[in-house]
């Protein structure tokens, strides 16, 4: 059950052209068809990664959505003279799907150090009591037994958030062995939800994330940043003049 034609082709990915909503309803309809499917995203970052990762680029292809995370690849679907209605991060989008999951989905979120998921569903339940939300780490070297816990809790939905490319090439690797409807990797949202990573001040981050999470942590960030966004738009440049 694809959802990833209709919209925007950038930089050889296929971005869902969806709004939070949407997004929402869309994983409402993948967990009623109670299959195996995947949900991505794409932020700056993440294109960036694909030029040099063709694995990368096709699981991000294969996913049933891919949606976007980012206002640099909203704007760069604008250079291309198309449109995608918003960006979608993770730290603004789950408090809306713990809404949604709350008395309909169980849900399983893998991820970050040890206590960091933990810590940030315990901010969920505050919020939706009903939340039913079971939560790992994700520095696991033994899979089978992390495997089999999952599939005991038989989640709706299972959250990943172990970065990318790693989050991206677990699901890979263990899709067929995990009997959840719908896998979602999702990033660092367990740091922000749990209060361990600051977003810097809301009237920047709602408006230009990246420039708040670089004045937050500039000495791991700067690169991914600095010259990633310049690497990105002559990317979307080239796109643009050869008119693919």
């Amino acid at each position: 059950m694809s959802l990833a034609a209709g919209g925007v082709r950038l930089l050889g990915v296929q971005v869902a052209s969806l709004n939070r909503a949407g997004l929402l309803d869309a994983v409402d309809a993948l967990v009623a068809a109670n299959g195996r499917s995947t949900v991505a995203y794409v932020n700056v970052h993440v294109l960036n990664q694909t030029a040099n990762d063709p694995a990368l680029r096709d699981f991000l292809n294969a996913a049933d959505v891919c949606y976007c995370d980012g206002t640099g690849v909203v704007l760069g679907a604008r250079l291309l003279g198309q449109d995608l209605p918003e960006r979608m991060t993770g730290a603004d989008w789950i408090w809306d799907f713990a809404a949604r999951a709350e008395g309909s989905w169980r849900v399983f979120w893998l991820g970050g150090e040890p206590g960091v998921t933990e810590a940030a569903a315990a901010r969920l339940r505050e919020r939706h009591p009903g939340l039913i939300i079971a939560t790992d780490h994700g520095f696991h070297t033994e899979q089978a037994a992390l495997l089999a816990r999952i599939n005991a809790f038989r989640p709706h939905v299972l959250l990943v958030g172990m970065g990318t490319p790693t989050q991206e090439r677990w699901v890979a690797r263990w899709r067929g062995a995990l009997d959840v409807p719908v896998v979602w990797v999702l990033g660092a949202t367990h740091d922000f939800v749990s209060g361990k990573v600051s977003r810097g001040p809301a009237w920047l981050h709602q408006r230009q994330e990246w420039l708040a999470r670089l004045l937050v942590d500039p000495k791991r960030l700067w690169k991914r940043y600095l010259v990633g966004n310049g690497m990105f738009l002559a990317r979307v440049v080239g796109q643009r003049v050869r008119g693919g």
